[in-house]
């Protein structure tokens, strides 16, 4: 393995370091997650928030549900066919204006996302409900930080669809 000498001390290197390993420990993690819960639910994770972005929003254009969920347009349709292919949503046109589409949770889908809630429940979700509010600031500003200084777009972001 090659490596790129990095700018600085000794101890700013070794503090990249453990940051680019926190996140590959956290990237696998998260793939870790997302395998568990498609075995569990039969739904990846952003068929899931795509589906909770619904339940939440209520009936909801997919640019809305695309802002809510931080995935592009064309991310948030692709993943929409296949919620609609699998009766989980339902799309309809703006009777005012045929031009808007609408999406709505079927029945099916309310129950889906209603058996996917425990697999969803994180122990993630229970420790940052535990923290401070000001630490829970803290933590959102510095990874929000990271995802820019990664360079990541909404239109970089996989969809797992």
């Amino acid at each position: 393995m090659v490596t790129t000498p990095m700018p600085g001390n000794r101890s700013e290197q070794t503090q990249v370091r453990t940051v680019l390993d926190a996140v590959r420990r956290i990237m696998h993690a998260a793939d870790l997650r997302s395998r568990r819960l498609s075995r569990e639910t039969g739904l990846t994770a952003p068929q899931l928030a795509i589906l909770q972005a619904i339940a939440d929003l209520g009936e909801v254009t997919t640019g809305r549900i695309s802002a809510d969920v931080s995935l592009s347009q064309a991310t948030v349709t692709v993943i929409l066919d296949r919620l609609v292919e699998r009766g989980l949503v339902e799309r309809y046109r703006n009777p005012g204006d045929r031009r808007i589409v609408h999406s709505r949770l079927t029945q099916s889908g309310q129950t889906a996302l209603a058996a996917a809630e425990p697999a969803v429940s994180s122990r993630l979700v229970r420790e940052f409900d535990r923290m401070p509010a000001d630490k829970q600031a803290e933590l959102v500003a510095s990874l929000e930080w990271m995802v820019r200084a990664l360079g990541v777009s909404d239109e970089d972001w996989p969809a797992a669809v």
